[in-house]
């Protein structure tokens, strides 16, 4: 009997040592069309309609090999305000809105602390790759797991999840708390970077590509037109009064002297188009180091392309500037999808394009068209509410509104009860006095977000988290806002903020195209069941019906 039980033993130790050993691969090979790899690419600012506003001068091995050989989603928006770049990459990569997430916006004020934060900011954590404060960053604000997350815990952390982008908080957010890397620029440096909060020394291969210094290669030359310039047909005159010139230029035209610029600019390399093609340089940099896709699991690298909200802010929806720049935009994605073609193959990837928001023409490009605008002074609304509440309540108080921003009016509730006042009293006094203000179509409390609303009430819903939010919203009329008198700008729930592309790409993804109303969240679960594993934690967002069609005309 002794024998037996030696015998059943062994053979117990040779199964476990099978599961051990040949489990993994088995789960792996039990989904059908399981990516290898795994790439969401965010392009920062890019409207819907620039996607065929420049169609014609596209290649075809960029923009327009993902239109048609992927699968196109025409009518996909923002369900939220306000419409910004924080709250739009996590909203992409964890399928919930700010109400979930908890990342209302880029910055906001923090109740407890009374002062602004800053998304990603933690002061619990040091800069990896420079010196200076760039790098005290972390996802800690994140209240929702992202595809990245889902996809190491179903892994039991053996697939790799980074994120990479110019911005910090588009390389932290997408990633997500258990990512194994992120990493940002720093234009201080001209290095790319990271915190404590991932690793302590950068690995060897950042380093080399940090050597090498870009940038400066790339600041050396003068930015010209990628095609001759009077074939921009698309854009305004190139001396056009809806443009900002970079510091030092007397007009925003073409050559632009980037040496001769940087001079007065440090940051210059965020604001040309050969931002984007550091960073696309750096993906593929990190894709052969870290030999992503070749594992038994698959891999996610999230990509952010920065530079086209960055020229977008500066020169228009209109420029010639952001014309070329996504005109070199689509040979950077050509040149990637070429290197994975090469390296992994269409059929073994899993890839999605889409932007964090829109953007909005400038005020003096909306007065051209004779189209009602305006810009939103919250300092100067502040500024009146608080004389306002002094004429009524007879006491001069340099706070009674602790904050207005992110179209928030925070209120100080010290003051309130040290006053005696009822805070319906005073809130309804609030709100009555911002509603008769131009351009402001309503407010909504507190009270209201609480309980379930409709229409553009609902995105405003949508973006309410009450630990984080204020106690009233505003709600300004189409075109006015946080408007620029010169480039673009974005932050509303109107469909030029927040009607953007959704593509997606590679071997389990038929060509085809949606018309159906879409909403941003509608990614991450999408992906998420493609993959197998689950959708994170706070989605909300429904699975997109890939239909195949017929694209041969597209």
């Amino acid at each position: 009997m002794s024998k037996n039980l030696s015998r059943h033993t062994k053979c117990f130790k040779i199964f476990l040592l099978y599961l051990c050993i040949y489990l993994p691969i088995q789960i792996k090979a039990q989904i059908p069309n399981q990516p290898k790899l795994v790439i969401g690419i965010v392009v920062d600012q890019m409207r819907y309609d620039y996607l065929f506003k420049f169609w014609n001068k596209y290649s075809d091995k960029g923009f327009k090999r993902l239109v048609r050989e992927g699968f196109l989603c025409r009518d996909a928006h923002y369900n939220y305000m306000p419409t910004y770049t924080g709250p739009g990459h996590a909203s992409i990569y964890t399928g919930a809105t700010p109400s979930i997430h908890g990342i209302i916006a880029n910055d906001w004020y923090e109740k407890n602390e009374k002062n602004e934060i800053y998304c990603v900011s933690d002061k619990n954590y040091e800069t990896v790759g420079s010196t200076g404060k760039a790098g005290r960053m972390s996802p800690k604000n994140l209240q929702s797991s992202t595809i990245g997350d889902e996809l190491r815990l179903w892994s039991n952390f053996k697939s790799k999840v980074i994120g990479i982008s110019l911005k910090d908080r588009a390389a932290i957010l997408p990633a997500g708390r258990a990512a194994n890397a992120a990493f940002w620029f720093d234009a201080t440096s001209g290095n790319f970077i990271s915190s404590t909060y991932y690793m302590s020394q950068l690995p060897e291969w950042v380093s080399l590509f940090n050597q090498k210094k870009y940038a400066d290669k790339y600041l050396s030359q003068a930015w010209n037109t990628l095609l001759p310039i009077s074939s921009y047909v698309e854009s305004s005159d190139d001396n056009s009064k809806y443009e900002n010139p970079y510091k030092g230029e007397k007009t925003p035209t073409f050559p632009h002297d980037l040496a001769a610029i940087k001079v007065n600019d440090g940051e210059l390399i965020r604001r040309t188009p050969f931002g984007n093609s550091i960073l696309k340089d750096f993906a593929i940099s990190c894709i052969n180091a870290e030999k992503l896709g070749k594992g038994n699991f698959p891999d996610f690298l999230s990509i952010s392309f920065s530079s086209t909200d960055y020229i977008g802010h500066q020169f228009g929806p209109s420029s010639i500037e952001l014309e070329d720049t996504y005109l070199r935009l689509d040979q950077d994605i050509s040149e990637l999808l070429s290197f994975l073609d090469s390296y992994i193959g269409q059929n073994n990837i899993l890839f999605f394009l889409t932007a964090d928001h829109g953007g909005v023409y400038s005020g003096t490009q909306l007065d051209s068209a004779k189209l009602s605008n305006g810009n939103t002074d919250f300092k100067s609304i502040k500024s009146q509410l608080e004389q306002a509440l002094e004429n009524k309540y007879g006491k001069k108080e340099s706070d009674w509104i602790a904050s207005i921003s992110n179209y928030q009016v925070f209120l100080n509730h010290a003051l309130l009860i040290s006053n005696n006042i009822p805070y319906s009293e005073f809130e309804n006094f609030i709100v009555q006095y911002i509603e008769k203000l131009p351009g402001i179509a309503r407010c909504y409390t507190e009270a209201e977000m609480r309980i379930p609303q409709n229409g553009l009430a609902a995105n405003i819903q949508r973006g309410f988290y009450p630990k984080r939010s204020g106690d009233i919203i505003i709600l300004t009329e189409p075109y006015y806002g946080e408007l620029f008198s010169k480039g673009a700008m974005h932050s509303t729930t109107y469909t030029y903020d927040t009607h953007v592309p959704i593509i997606l790409f590679g071997g389990a993804i038929p060509s085809g195209e949606s018309y159906n109303y879409l909403e941003i969240t509608d990614i991450a679960p999408t992906i998420c069941n493609i993959l197998g594993i689950e959708a994170p934690s706070g989605c909300t967002g429904k699975i997109i019906n890939l239909k195949r069609v017929n694209s041969t005309n597209r």
